[in-house]
Order: C-alpha cells, then structure tokens, then sequence
C-alpha cells in the first residue's frame, strides 16, 4: 500500500497530535494538517480537573508540546476552526468558517462534548468541565465561591469534588449511583473511596437525581432534588457524562453509534479512521464492541492508526486502563473492572489505603486495580491479563 500523499487530522488534543507524532516517526513524509477548534496549543486534559483547577499549575504546564516542538512536526495547524461536515467519500471537511479541506486521508479526532442539564446555560455560576477555557473558569468560579454542588458520581465530578475540598469549599456531591465510581469500580471499592470523600467532608446526595437548577438574577442559587431537597450553592458542576463529539458527522455517510464506528484497525470508511474518545472499535480480542474514554487509549490508538494508515494491518487490542486522583488516593485499573466481577483485595490492606485487588466474573478475571499500588497492579496485570 502507497501511504496517502496528504492526511487531514480533524482534533488536535493527545489522540491527534499523538497520531501526528507517530507518523512522522513512523517515516511517513507527506502532508499533514491538524484542524483542531480550540485556539490554545494542544494541552493535557487529565490535570484540567487537578492541578489546573487547583492553581498548582499554570495553564502552560498542561501544554503537550513547546511550540518549538510542534513546528519540528512540519504540519500545517488550523487552530480556533471548528469542523462543521464531513463528505468521507470525498474525504473533504468543512469547517465552521466554510472553508474546505481536503486530503488524501482523514483521522477524527474530536473527542467529546459534556453533557448538560436544561436550563443550565441561562444560569451563571454554571460550569462544566472539559476544556482549559473551562478550567479556569471554574477555578475563578471557586475562589469566590464557597458552597459547591457537584452533579454526577463518575470520575469527573469526584475529581473536582476532590479539589474543590482541598482548597477549602464546602462540597455536595450528588449522584445516581449506590456509591461514587461504583460503574467503573464495583460496589466494594466504590464504597471505600465514598467513605473517603465522607471523611474528607464531602456531604453526599447519592441515589437521587438532579431535577432542576434554581436561580435568581441569573445566577444559580441552588440545586432542586428529585426528593424535593433544594441543595444551596455559590457554585455548580455539571458532570453528568459526555457524548462522543460526532454532531458534525451526521450526513457523512459514516456509522455513527457509540462514537465513531470502526473496524478492528480503527478504520470507519475507506481512508478515514477515527482515534481517541470518539473512536468506537471493534477488539478482536475480547470480541466485542469498544470505546475507551482515557488518556492512554489516546496515546496507544494514535500508534495504531498511523501504523495503518502508512500500510500496516494491526488490530487494535489493548488491554483497558485508566487512573485518577482524588486527595492522596492513586487509582490505578487495568482490564474492565465493574459493578457485576467480584472484587478480592489481594494484596495490602483498605484500612492503610494501600492495596491491590482482582475482579472476577464467573471465575475469570476482567480486571485488576491499584489502589497506592501501581507496581502491585501492574503485577496482576502480567499475571491475569492478556497482553496487547
């Protein structure tokens, strides 16, 4: 296979650069253009919700790359240009200005868009979180603030819990779920990082809904209950979810589900593939349909796609990780840990807050997890886990 003679990378965060980094590495030679709508050089999101938030790190820490660095790429970069269309046929992008690109290939990248609750863009003292203009405003936000409502139990919504209450907020986390992370973790170690926050004084609304946000001179006073409880607030978080950034696709001729639907080499159509969060692929290994919503998929996809896309024919089949933190608690999970596995602590003790565990279902092991032991679960990993 001749590798294309120009490829148009649509998202420029870490899946994108990463897929442009791995093809200039790769050898290949030829045109390269990075269409990304954030004006800002591609940054890190994982220390959006941390560091960045917190005011431990200026916005410049979170920059993947010195601008130096990205001109040593020799790509053209189209920056603060939102792509609108795709005609996959044509493999030619339109952008919000209408302006056209085309290429001989095209990588989406685009990620995903927070969920939001109605009424919530009416109201100011409203934020959700997924980008670095949203950062900072919500940490502008909380240094005035002082009651915050957090609305959504995931990772998310427990990380900023977790940094709004280190810099001294009066926290309410509010969620669906039995417990905080108890899709991702399973009750057993969701129930011990909820009596974590509790101890750290988070006051906890879980198994109730959000049903309406109060507010008076258009700024948010509140958060109504299913219950009929009304939470008072200077300050709301929305973090409900977020949804594969694919609006712009509709008509494209593309399957669009879960994401971007692609095959086993992370192609959805012929030239055009897809890489990162808005990437739902099929994994040859588990046999199964998957979207993976973390950095390092970003990082692992993007060598794939590249592979690919200068003539490679690998499958993607990464075994699932992602990490968060929360106070002085490092979460680290490898495989698909969840709700339904049994989950054993095998090594170290919940009680010191360092441990290692196993997820089991119907007595195979779906996922291992550190919890302040990253070495221990990199252990089970090897252990139990196929490799990629």
């Amino acid at each position: 296979m001749t590798p294309p003679e120009s490829i148009l990378i649509v998202g420029a965060s870490a899946a994108g650069l990463g897929t442009a980094e791995a093809l200039r590495r790769q050898g290949y030679t030829g045109r390269l253009t990075l269409l990304d709508a954030e004006p800002h050089l591609p940054y890190d999101r994982p220390p959006l919700s941390k560091q960045v938030l917190a005011g431990a790190w200026e916005p410049a820490r979170a920059q993947l790359r010195t601008q130096e660095q990205l001109d040593a790429l020799g790509a053209a970069f189209v920056r603060g240009e939102p792509a609108t269309a795709l005609d996959a046929r044509e493999r030619a992008v339109t952008t919000a200005s209408g302006r056209v690109v085309r290429a001989d290939a095209v990588v989406i990248a685009t990620g995903l868009v927070p969920c939001r609750l109605p009424g919530q863009d009416g109201l100011a003292g409203v934020h959700v979180l997924r980008g670095l203009d949203d950062s900072l405003a919500l940490r502008l936000g909380l240094t005035a603030a002082r009651r915050l409502v957090v609305a959504g139990e995931g990772v998310l919504g427990a990380e900023i819990a977790a940094t709004a209450r280190s810099m001294g907020l009066d926290v309410t986390l509010v969620g669906m779920g039995r417990a905080i992370l108890a899709d991702q973790l399973g009750d057993v170690i969701a129930g011990h990082l909820t009596r974590t926050h509790e101890e750290r004084g988070v006051r906890l609304r879980l198994g109730v809904t959000v049903e309406a946000l109060t507010g008076a001179a258009g700024r948010v006073r509140g958060v109504r209950l299913a219950t009929g409880e009304t939470l008072d607030a200077d300050a709301v978080v929305v973090a409900i979810g977020s949804r594969p950034a694919t609006g712009w696709l509709t008509g494209s001729g593309l399957r669009l589900g879960d994401g971007v639907e692609c095959d086993a080499r992370c192609r959805a159509a012929d030239g055009v593939y897809a890489v990162g969060d808005v990437a739902s692929f099929h994994h040859e290994v588990m046999g199964r349909r998957l979207r993976l919503e973390n950095r390092t998929n970003a990082t692992e996809q993007a060598q794939v796609v590249a592979a690919n896309l200068l003539g490679a024919d690998r499958p993607y089949t990464p075994i699932p990780y992602f990490w968060t933190d929360q106070y002085d608690v490092k979460i680290q999970a490898h495989g698909l840990p969840s709700q339904e596995a049994v989950a054993s602590v095998t090594d170290g003790d919940p009680e010191q807050h360092r441990f290692a565990a196993v997820y089991r279902e119907e007595g195979r092991v779906t996922g291992v997890l550190g919890w302040n032991m990253a070495k221990q679960a990199r252990v089970l990993r090897q252990q139990h886990l196929t490799p990629v």
